[in-house]
């Protein structure tokens, strides 16, 4: 069965606050509005190597704090509870094997959590509650699967900006089959609302998840 590891690496987190600060908004959303604006100060328009010490000084602290450990062992702990159900939903309504047999969830100190191809990973926030932590797991995970089992077959029909935000808005369905894991309600961004209603709305009609695919992509052609 698939596992998901979280950590804690300090330059992982570095290089997420440093590249949050220097991003343009996602899907109409500025994730900097959430970032103080010492750290934003240290990290625009400079390269991570040239801010990288000023930004260890300033989040040492709470890099250091005993916190850290605690929030990993109930992080863990609870996702362990839930792991065999997720992974088992989510094959079941992707109609997709999980692509790989691990994941991995690195500790930010900013609301900004992104995702890797490369490495099966994911960011989750310091400051979420410990049922948002698993509800942004599985929003991650659910993004990975998708783009390593359904991404480049969407693409040739509809484009990548097209297909990014069908990945966005397919979360919907945590929703409707996993919620009840987390407790903690997806809400996905406000330019992806219209195309979230029709996902719950054919979902309902048809718990298909190629035909749904098939019908979003001729929603948004």
């Amino acid at each position: 069965m698939t596992k998901v590891t979280f950590k804690f690496d300090k330059e992982k987190d570095l290089y997420n606050i440093w590249q949050a600060c220097n991003s343009d908004s996602s899907f109409g959303y500025d994730f900097k509005k959430n970032i103080d604006k010492k750290t934003i100060s240290i990290c625009q328009g400079r390269t991570f190597e040239e801010c990288k010490e000023e930004l260890t000084e300033k989040f040492k602290a709470i890099h250091n704090s005993e916190l850290v450990p605690i929030l990993l062992n109930a992080v863990n702990e609870s996702w362990k509870l839930i792991n065999n159900e997720f992974f088992k939903r989510l094959e079941n309504i992707m109609k997709k094997s999980i692509y790989t047999n691990s994941f991995t969830g690195y500790l930010t100190f900013i609301p900004k959590c992104s995702y890797s191809l490369k490495e099966n990973s994911f960011y989750f926030n310091f400051f979420s509650p410990l049922s948002g932590i698993l509800q942004t797991a599985a929003h991650e995970i659910m993004h990975l699967q998708f783009h390593n089992t359904y991404w480049s077959k969407i693409e040739k029909q509809i484009g990548e900006g097209k297909t990014a935000d069908l990945k966005e808005a397919l979360t919907v369905l945590l929703n409707l089959e996993f919620k009840d894991l987390w407790f903690i309600q997806d809400n996905g961004y406000e330019i992806h609302q219209e195309l979230r209603k029709f996902i719950v709305e054919e979902w309902k009609k048809e718990k298909d998840f190629e035909n749904l695919i098939n019908k979003c992509i001729a929603f948004l052609k």
